[in-house]
């Protein structure tokens, strides 16, 4: 999960270090470091890993986690790319900047007002009269794309092959990708995952809505192309001894979106390819997100699909709690069946030892993945282990985290106490009853 705490230029900070230093204290089997840019691109307090000055703090990392855990914790970072997404913009200034027009806004507004002189009207006349056009009538003159523009934000999707950098994706992730893993394993990372989920970019090539026509999009074989060349670029790149995987949704849920078949063709495409482990998540969709406020991002856990990505206490008769086991098992199965033994790892709700045991002792999967569980008390699985059981702090599922993530700020969890009248507390409480090695 991404905590915020890096720094503007997307380098490690104390704070970040602090961050998994508190996590790696809990000695889980692995730790995935957050989704991490591959660009080197202005893009927040989002870590990178972009270009070679990077690796020195993240190295700095490596070494925290490994000290922390006592070098008992496996440590990965997830590696993602990210197409364009712009605020929703105030309609008079879309109208006035934003908006390219055609001939089509001109003819369009003379029918929709009954005004003819508007056809061959100066650009700066078309613009007026856009934005004196009441709200509900925009449909009347905007394509579709246009709508969404004006209220939602723009945003750049792999579809969009009329723009050169979309066009030449498939030509220039896959070396961006291995860049990324190299630097990684300079770093002294035990591996890399390379994120093919929710709303990033590699997701939307495996989606069913990508229908690009030159060959990375379309029918599932060509959808999971440049997943493939992606994971080729990578493992040559860090060679056998660098843990290479890959997460993808299980289940896009949304409408037109992939579906748990066809995710078992991609993670059959990717285990053959050489995928050390598929790590499978749903959903964290743009096309179902909530419409954002004006001057604000949409965000692509909003939406139906978001729920799925990290679903609530309140949530339907299917319920949170290990809601992806099924679909997870079904993928598995399809892995299994194809002569592949490529561990599969499940997530999604997953909060007692007791659902995690029974989804492992059923089949289910080979690991269990849990980040909010794990953020509400990151000393959780030594507790188990110890016999402690009683002492973890339950996650409640109400996606407290979430809504921070949503506004850029730094996460925390609700359930870390502190004196009322005190600032939230940045890091989990330390475990005072902790045993001493």
């Amino acid at each position: 999960m991404v905590p915020w705490r890096a720094s503007d230029a997307g380098e490690v900070t104390p704070a970040l270090l602090d961050w998994y230093a508190r996590f790696a204290a809990g000695r889980p089997g692995v730790l995935v470091v957050e989704a991490t840019g591959i660009r080197d691109v202005p893009s927040g307090p989002l870590l990178r890993i972009g270009d070679d000055r990077y690796t020195t703090g993240l190295a700095r990392l490596v070494e925290t986690v490994r000290a922390a855990s006592g070098g008992e914790t496996l440590l990965l970072i997830q590696l993602i790319d990210f197409l364009a997404i712009r605020r929703r913009p105030e309609p008079a200034r879309y109208f006035a900047e934003f908006l390219i027009i055609e001939p089509r806004h001109g003819e369009a507004l003379a029918r929709a007002t009954e005004n003819d002189a508007l056809v061959d009207a100066p650009e700066a006349s078309v613009r007026a009269a856009l934005a004196a056009l009441p709200a509900e009538r925009w449909a009347e003159v905007l394509s579709a794309r246009e709508l969404e523009d004006v209220r939602r934000g723009a945003r750049e999707r792999v579809t969009d092959t009329h723009l050169p950098h979309v066009r030449e994706l498939p030509r220039a992730l896959p070396g961006l990708f291995a860049g990324a893993a190299t630097r990684a394993r300079a770093a002294g990372f035990d591996g890399v995952e390379l994120h093919y989920a929710h709303a990033y970019t590699m997701a939307s090539f495996l989606s069913a809505l990508n229908t690009r026509t030159d060959g990375y999009g379309g029918a599932p074989e060509q959808r999971v192309r440049l997943p493939r060349e992606v994971l080729a670029a990578a493992r040559a790149a860090v060679g056998t001894d660098v843990i290479v995987g890959c997460r993808l949704l299980g289940d896009e849920s949304i409408s037109g979106g992939s579906t748990a078949e066809d995710a078992a063709g991609f993670a059959v495409a990717l285990a053959r390819a050489g995928a050390d482990y598929l790590s499978l998540s749903a959903g964290g969709k743009f096309e179902d997100a909530r419409q954002p406020a004006i001057g604000e991002a949409a965000y692509p856990y909003t939406g139906a699909s978001g729920g799925e990505t990290m679903p609530a206490a309140r949530s339907d008769e299917r319920g949170p709690f290990g809601r992806h086991l099924p679909v997870a098992a079904a993928i598995r199965r399809a892995v299994r069946a194809a002569g592949l033994d490529t561990p599969i790892v499940a997530a999604g709700g997953l909060t007692t030892f007791s659902l995690a045991e029974e989804a492992l002792a059923r089949g289910d999967a080979d690991f269990v993945a849990s980040a909010r569980q794990t953020l509400a008390d990151p000393d959780w699985f030594e507790k188990m282990r110890l016999g402690r059981g009683a002492e973890i702090r339950r996650c409640q599922l109400t996606n407290y985290c979430e809504a921070l993530d949503q506004r850029h700020k730094a996460v925390t969890c609700q359930l870390w106490d502190h004196p009322t009248g005190e600032p939230r507390r940045l890091i989990a409480p330390e475990w005072l009853a902790r045993p001493r090695a």
